[in-house]
């Protein structure tokens, strides 16, 4: 077929286009702007590109389907064109369904917190595992180095997100997935500027767990009160998981072991013992989402010791808990943390990681959830543990109406009241020009943002080496 996509150059959406591609379809789409990565990857998969939006894009190229993104509105000029053109067009979600999904078994991971690395986690077991899957996740899993995977086996591992479909579509992109089998890594209230309150979004997932057959199986995370009220919705079969000892759960950790190196820990089911797993990603929240993940492979048939296998060859994922350079003893590092829960997890697991070391913990609040005041107290407490949190201020929160913000000078005031020493800076850039002064060697500098947070962690990894 001859695919085009407007709204191309998104993370999920870059990624549906290079497994199309992959699949032996003609692909070309558009974009408001591309920038690189994407745009290299883009040219890499020999995918023609037009930007910006503009009607004679579509006369351009001959389309059998267009697919667009969940960013165009219904007054995007293209969409409008679409329309008017009488051109056949669904949504990512929808053609995905279509395309890949409806003779596959859909392994999809649902939840607030950790489907990207989970999602990546699975697929790597059920690789190496020799299962041959196909994946599609909203990230960059370092042992496949692209978000898309195109196997020949029967599973197909996708990352299940609660957002939005389409302008034509407001239901959440996973009740479009047919999960069979399905991870679900609990729910916290999220994307503020689509659900209305906690109830709202929660009423998302009492959508998703009906879709499961009655031979379908859901790995669930008891670390959320709410998580029995929402599973009761499923059909199938049922089994919690948990990295917390004093949580009830059918799958749990033992004799935990967080280092420089992972985590080592016992995975036990119903207090017995199986197997003793090595996991090389750092965090207390990780063992988690390797929890979900062997219950799940457990139920698809996977002995023990393959997906311990597939654990220990797990090279983690860009932009979670990853590496940016070290220079002058001073290690950068980039994590996609937004929400309170993610940022406190995400310190504690940099800690057992970087032990004994000086830790600086920047946070940009820029997803759409985090520059509203719906978590502010939260924030107050995600930022124990470090030496020292600095916090940017916004760059896009004029986008959200004034009596809705966060307030990001009172959110320095609340850490430090709550014990953390912080401070509130106006830029990232003027982060940069602190930082390079004051760190020294042995500091770990933590930078947390779901966007590129004004190139910081280059920028400050450049002067650094300057400054050497």
């Amino acid at each position: 077929m001859r695919v085009y996509l407007l709204g191309i150059a998104g993370t999920g959406m870059g990624s549906f286009a290079g497994l199309l591609r992959k699949a032996g379809h003609e692909v070309s789409g558009s974009d408001e702007n591309v920038y690189p990565p994407m745009s290299d990857k883009l040219a890499e998969w020999k995918i023609r590109v037009f930007t910006p939006y503009a009607a004679d894009n579509l006369k351009r190229a001959e389309i059998d389907l267009a697919v667009v993104g969940n960013v165009l509105r219904a007054d995007n000029v293209e969409a409008k064109a679409v329309r008017r053109l009488g051109i056949p067009h669904m949504s990512f979600p929808e053609a995905l369904e279509e395309l890949f999904l409806t003779k596959r078994h859909p392994v999809v991971i649902a939840g607030t917190h950790g489907k990207t690395t989970t999602t990546a986690i699975c697929a790597q077991v059920l690789t190496h595992a020799g299962r041959d899957p196909s994946m599609l996740v909203g990230g960059v899993p370092l042992n496949f180095n692209e978000g898309f995977r195109l196997g020949g086996g029967e599973h197909f591992v996708i990352e299940g997100d609660e957002y939005d479909t389409a302008y034509f579509d407001k239901g959440p992109k996973f009740l479009h997935y047919r999960p069979r089998t399905a991870i679900f890594t609990g729910a916290e209230f999220d994307h503020a500027d689509i659900y209305r309150d906690t109830a709202h979004y929660e009423s998302a997932f009492e959508k998703f767990f009906p879709l499961l057959p009655q031979d379908g199986y859901v790995a669930a995370c008891s670390a959320f009160p709410n998580w029995k009220r929402l599973a009761s919705f499923a059909k199938c079969r049922v089994e919690s998981y948990c990295a917390q000892d004093d949580v009830e759960a059918d799958w749990r950790s033992r004799w935990l072991n967080l280092g420089p190196a992972g985590a080592t820990f016992e995975i036990h089911y119903k207090d017995k013992p199986e197997i003793r797993v090595t996991l090389p990603a750092a965090g207390r929240h990780n063992v988690e989402n390797a929890l979900g993940v062997y219950a799940a492979c457990r139920a698809l048939g996977l002995k023990p010791d393959e997906i311990a296998a597939g654990f220990r060859s797990f090279r983690g994922v860009k932009r979670r808990q990853e590496l940016r350079g070290e220079v002058r003893g001073v290690a950068v590092i980039d994590d996609f943390a937004h929400h309170p829960t993610a940022v406190r997890e995400t310190i504690a697991g940099i800690l057992a990681q970087y032990p004994g070391r000086r830790l600086v913990a920047v946070f940009e609040p820029r997803s759409n959830t985090a520059m509203r005041k719906i978590h502010q107290e939260e924030y107050a407490h995600a930022f124990r543990g470090a030496d020292e949190a600095i916090i940017s201020q916004p760059t896009a929160i004029a986008k959200v109406p004034e009596s809705e913000r966060i307030d990001a000078k009172r959110m320095v005031q609340d850490i430090t009241d709550a014990g953390t020493r912080a401070r509130w800076m106006e830029s990232p850039d003027a982060i940069v020009a602190a930082l390079a002064k004051e760190t020294r060697s042995g500091d770990v500098v933590l930078a947390m943002s779901n966007g590129a947070f004004g190139g910081l962690h280059d920028k400050l990894l450049k002067a650094l080496g300057a400054k050497a």
